[in-house]
Parts: structure tokens; sequence; C-alpha cells
């Protein structure tokens, strides 16, 4: 079947959070991570035969939502996932947020990665617990952590250590050994690791091989509770479902009382369209990949041809993190939504000097941003 990601869908007055930003303003929405692109077609099919069921109470996930997932896990990285490992949540950054309350006492801290998705930062902040990031640094043009640089800081009280595997919004697939270091530094420092693995089926560059971190070893898995969803993948974030995986029953048990009360269970829709996506979405998504891939490609080449610009190599997801350091600008994203184009503002994610672009669109549209980019950029030069 062929799937036409050059369609143009009229988002303008659907309630999209990334459109309606800029309603009624000639600025191209860049921004937030959802994709313009139609849902695979076995997704829509099962949602409307939910709906036309017409009854919509209380539910849970279904054994064939399971089944899909866990063979799914298998299959894709060996990973022999049992049924009782699964928590379902009604998005992922809940998952982040309960996994600081469940794991950490007041006065106990967190550390992340820097730059890194906001919630990540947020989710310390909103409990109320200290948090400690931990910088990237580039290595081959990759983003890699650099725990080396808070060792003299870390005070014994930190307890969870959050991970993102791939990198947003830097782009990076970690490689086994990388991963490795990531987990002796949490065992050596007994920290229990939070890895957000959302992006997982989205990786653009040949060679590359997702790797869950609760894989490595059993250390790994027992100190491990990983996150993942078909949100970004099949372009579904608005339903939101996704699955917290933890082997270590004592961790489950902490993370199901903190939810308890509070969190949701996954709406029945969002769970018909989990499974839709893991059981029919593959040739969708092996042609979005091959989408994006172009995209990603178009904006490497452009972004660098601009003077003041630097994007260093994307390996997975549609974000392009990219320095704009050298811009004869102290504020690069007020600058180019001046310029008409509205990105993430690089000082949420923890880097000023940046902003990251979604290229999870059409390529016509993504095509006139950077045009007007590339005029904006040029406008700065000299003479």
């Amino acid at each position: 079947m062929a799937f036409n990601f050059n369609q143009w869908v009229d988002r303008s007055h659907s309630d999209s959070v990334k459109w309606d930003k800029y309603r009624d303003r000639d600025i191209i929405p860049l921004w937030v991570a959802d994709t313009d692109f139609r849902s695979p077609p076995a997704i829509i099919d099962a949602l409307q035969r939910r709906v036309a069921h017409g009854v919509f109470g209380y539910g849970h996930p279904s054994p064939e939502l399971i089944e899909v997932f866990t063979r799914r896990m298998v299959e894709r990285y060996g990973w022999h996932i049992k049924p009782e490992w699964l928590i379902f949540l009604p998005g992922l950054v809940c998952g982040l947020n309960l996994c600081v309350r469940a794991f950490t006492a007041e006065g106990e801290g967190t550390l992340a990665p820097s730059p890194i998705y906001p919630p990540f930062r947020k989710a310390a902040k909103f409990a109320g617990r200290p948090h400690l990031p931990v910088p990237l640094k580039l290595h081959d043009r990759r983003w890699l952590l650099d725990f080396d640089a808070i060792a003299a800081r870390l005070g014994g009280s930190e307890k969870l250590l959050l991970l993102c595997n791939p990198q947003n919004p830097g782009g990076t697939v970690y490689r086994r050994e990388e991963l490795s270091q990531q987990h002796e530094f949490a065992r050596s420092h007994d920290l229990i690791v939070c890895s957000d693995e959302i992006h997982c089926d989205l990786l653009l560059e040949p060679g590359c091989e997702h790797i869950p971190f609760a894989t490595l070893n059993e250390d790994a898995a027992q100190r491990s509770i990983t996150l993942m969803s078909p949100s970004k993948t099949f372009n579904i974030a608005g339903l939101g479902a996704s699955m917290a995986v933890i082997p270590n029953a004592g961790l489950r048990q902490k993370l199901a009382r903190a939810r308890s009360g509070i969190v949701p269970e996954v709406d029945v829709l969002a769970l018909v369209a989990a499974q839709a996506a893991y059981q029919d979405g593959q040739g969708w998504l092996d042609a979005q990949l091959a989408y994006l891939r172009a995209n990603r490609d178009l904006v490497t080449e452009r972004i660098n041809a601009m003077p003041g610009l630097l994007l260093h190599p994307i390996e997975a997801t549609y974000l392009a993190w990219i320095d704009c350091s050298q811009l004869a600008t102290d504020n690069p994203h007020a600058f180019f939504e001046q310029a008409g184009v509205g990105l993430s503002a690089g000082l949420d994610f923890g880097d000023r000097r940046f902003v990251r672009l979604n290229f999870g669109c059409r390529r016509e549209l993504l095509t006139q941003a950077l045009d007007r980019m590339m005029l904006a950029t040029q406008a700065l030069m000299p003479g």
C-alpha cells in the first residue's frame, strides 16, 4: 500500500496545540513533537469500528494488546517481558513525574541529561526535589553524557537517574558500550533508572540499533523503569497510551501506589489505537521512516549551509537540535519567529543558544520554512 506523506492535512481548526499557537499569524509551526501526517489507516479503521460500537465505558488493556506489545519486544530486542511487568499510563510525561514522586523522598535528588526534553527538568521541580543536570558533550559529533563533569558535585542524596534514548533533542542512539557506562554510573551510585524510550521506533541512521536499557543485564533490569509508547511513532500522541515496563516487583508496587487515585486509566480509544498500531502499522512506519530520512537529509544540508547555524548528525527522531551560537542574536527562538518559523526554544531544554526544529511535516512546508530561515540568517551577514 502506498502512503502519501506529502498530503496536506489542515490542522488549523482541529484544536491542535501545535498549529493554534500561531493561529492567524504567518508563522510555520515546527515546534512541539507531533507530526502533521495522518495516522496509519489501520489505526483510523480500528477507531472507527470502536466508535461505531457506541459504548465507551471503563476499559482495560486487552490480552491482545499485551500480547502484541510483548511479542514486539522479543522480535525487536530479544527482550522477554512478562505481562505482569507492565503498567499502562495515559502518557509518558506522567510516567516521568510518577517516577520522581515514587522513587525519591523530600531532599532526595534526581539526575538527567542536559539539554533534555523539558518535562525531565520540570518533574523534579513539580515534586520539590533537587535536580542535578548531567551535561551532554559532543564526541565525534554525537551527544554523550559527561558523568565525569558532575562526579565532584554528587552529594549522596541522589536516588533517580532519568535517561532518554534515543536522545531528545540531540537525536543520539546510544551504543551498547555507552549504555553500559550509564548503567555502571547508576550501579556505582545505587540509582534507580527511568529510561524514556519513546522514540525507539524512529531510527533514521542505517546501522543504528535501539537497545533498551533494561536488556543490558539483570542488574540493569532490576533497577529500571522503561517508558515506551506508540504515540510519537504513529502520530497518536493526543490519544495517550504509554507503557511502563518494570521487572522489579518492589519498584512496580511503588509506582502503582504513586499513581493511585491521581492518574487515570488509559482511555479505551487510546488502547484500540495502540493495539492497531503495533499489530498492523509496520508498513506505514517503514514508509514514514523513508520520508523522514529524506526530510532529515534536506534539513541537515540546508541548515549547515546557513550562516551562523550548525546541525550535527541526527540518528533518530524527527527533531533537529540546531546550534545558533554563532548567529548574531541573543534570542534565536524569537529571531526565527520574526522570520515566520515557529521553533522550540533551546532555553526550555537547558541551552538558549539552540533551537529545535520538528521536520515531521510535508516536504513542501519544510522547504518553505527553511527558505525563510535562510533569508533571515543571510540578512544578518555584514555587507
